[in-house]
């Protein structure tokens, strides 16, 4: 069976530069992929001159004049999008002519467009931003990230079904622990709003197992993390920075003083591993769950390396259906919960 992506070529800090080798070395690694570029024709073409010609086959150039920048808000974004390099691509899955979207652009105006274009699926009110982060027991996939700054009880199970169907499927896992971020572990700590969620969770024949607290999202105790969008992005971002001080703090250490070095010489394996399981790129591709189609979410700032991920989390998420899993799976706990 065919694969067919569109991307967002012009989309996030490097636009063409990294994205279209990052395009070509997915196309090497799929024999069954095709790629839709959408941009800017001229800026685009030339990364294109001189490939093989079964590259070439498998390649297709949508000339897109208009671009998203990184600080146009959502409302204009929208109104203004229609030849944008961003809107075109999402128009792709659309009408069907790709699967999947991948776009590196402005967060709040891909939402909007792909939510405006591509509509929600039944029984989801909010789409919710999902993204794989390393553990000491394996990963966890954590929503929302930052699509919904306020959630109701009802949207945050939403959002655990959601994670549920990505992580069975990315994983392989056939019941994902699902845990709910609050502020502790006790039955009685927490706002009206999580207990109203927990109660929901405990209900269903999701495999819950409590509330959980920040310092658990990186034990891999947990395979799914639920929280508002809010909560989860200052998460996020906070956890970014930590590792940031670290690895700079470990190069400061090293290159102190002539032991430092040699000592640096001695554990450079080690650094290696430990830098290789936490580096960012590996893990870059958010999906914007909720969706009738898929699209995904690169960083802004992502080079080749990263969005090759992100390409690679596009296909993941084709290849497994995740939105038809998602309707399924809540169509399921809803007729459940109704006949009880």
């Amino acid at each position: 069976m065919g694969l067919c992506l569109a991307l967002d070529v012009m989309g996030g800090d490097h636009g063409p530069g990294e994205i279209v080798p990052a395009a070509l070395h997915a196309l090497t690694r799929h024999r069954n992929l095709e790629l839709l570029l959408v941009g800017r024709e001229q800026l685009v073409k030339p990364a294109l001159a001189g490939l093989a010609p079964d590259l070439t086959r498998r390649l297709r150039l949508i000339h897109a004049p208009d671009v998203v920048s990184m600080d146009d808000a959502p409302s204009a974004a929208l109104r203004n999008s229609k030849n944008s390099s961003m809107r075109v691509a999402v128009e792709q899955v659309k009408s069907s002519a790709a699967q999947a979207c991948v776009s590196a652009g402005n967060t709040g105006a891909l939402m909007a467009i792909s939510r405006y274009v591509l509509k929600m699926l039944p029984g989801i009110d909010r789409p919710a931003i999902c993204t794989v982060i390393p553990g000491i027991n394996g990963h966890t996939h954590i929503l929302d990230l930052g699509a919904n700054v306020d959630s109701s009880a009802e949207q945050l199970f939403q959002f655990a079904v959601m994670g549920v169907e990505l992580t069975s499927a990315a994983e392989n896992i056939a019941a994902p622990k699902v845990g709910l971020l609050n502020v502790g572990t006790e039955e009685n700590k927490g706002n009206d709003r999580i207990k109203q969620a927990a109660s929901l969770l405990s209900g269903s024949h999701l495999n819950y197992i409590g509330f959980v607290e920040g310092n658990d999202i990186y034990s891999g105790d947990a395979d799914v993390i639920v929280c508002d969008g809010f909560v989860g992005n200052i998460a996020l971002k906070a956890s970014e920075g930590v590792a940031q001080f670290f690895l700079h703090q470990v190069r400061a250490g090293f290159g102190a003083s002539l032991y430092g070095r040699v000592a640096a010489l001695v554990c450079h394996p080690v650094i290696k591993s430990i830098r290789r399981k936490t580096d960012p790129r590996r893990y870059n591709g958010a999906s914007l769950l909720g969706l009738r189609s898929i699209v995904i979410k690169s960083h802004g700032s992502a080079d080749r390396v990263s969005f090759a991920h992100a390409i690679e989390e596009a296909l993941l998420e084709v290849k497994n259906n995740i939105p038809e899993r998602i309707t399924v799976r809540l169509e399921a706990l809803l007729t459940g919960s109704h006949a009880s």
